[in-house]
């Protein structure tokens, strides 16, 4: 008999905050999480978005930390080839990158934050992400679904190299509408043509989010 999907989809704002520490440094603190992270998944329907996630969750817990730090600098600090930095997919290092990012910041004012982004320029995906779970989820979801073909190149990416970051990428395109491009050649088409669109509203948490140290 073939297993049913999941008839709901899971929270994206959890999906998002979870997602959004996943992609952090692997230090103590986020360790310290992996329970809480493991409890906050374990209440979703257990949809594509919570089992990529869980799946990122029990490498943090079964892999050595000195193991987790080389694999993250290796990833994310020796090459820009998995750059979590939406806008360097659409704009490079060009002087219009300079006005995306004046966008990013507006938004974030917009929604009635003070920004330390902490050395990081705005539009890193963590800080989206946690912008998305906690500051304003449906403007968040949007600029999300804004910049999907970046989110789908890093995927992509990831998911060539045999990361397990590939997993948290794909959870967070789960939470977004239509279904992720298959290669880079239908990526970079998604780029040229927009994603899909889709307005859902979001009913509230049936309790509250942890918030990151240092969030938005």
């Amino acid at each position: 008999m073939r297993s049913r999907r999941p008839s709901r989809r899971s929270d994206p704002r959890v999906i998002h905050q979870a997602a959004a520490w996943c992609l952090g440094y692997p230090d103590a603190a986020l360790l310290e999480r992996v329970p809480m992270l493991r409890g906050a998944l374990a209440e979703q329907p257990g949809d594509d978005a919570a089992l990529a996630l869980m799946r990122f969750v029990e490498h943090l817990a079964a892999t050595a930390p000195v193991a987790l730090v080389r694999d993250y600098v290796d990833v994310f600090d020796l090459s820009s080839k998995h750059t979590l930095y939406l806008s360097y997919w659409t704009d490079g290092d060009t002087r219009r990158r300079g006005e995306t990012l004046a966008g990013f910041k507006q938004r974030y004012r917009d929604a009635g934050l003070l920004v330390n982004t902490h050395g990081e320029l705005p539009d890193y995906l963590p800080m989206v992400l946690e912008y998305a779970a906690l500051a304003d989820p449906e403007a968040g979801r949007a600029l999300l679904q804004e910049y999907r073909a970046s989110l789908e190149l890093i995927r992509l990416s990831l998911v060539d190299r045999g990361s397990p970051y590939g997993d948290v990428l794909t959870a967070v395109c789960a939470t977004l509408p239509g279904a992720s491009p298959r290669d880079r050649a239908a990526a970079m088409a998604l780029a040229r043509t927009g994603p899909p669109t889709e307005t859902v509203g979001l009913e509230p948490l049936p309790y509250p989010v942890p918030r990151a140290e240092g969030a938005i």
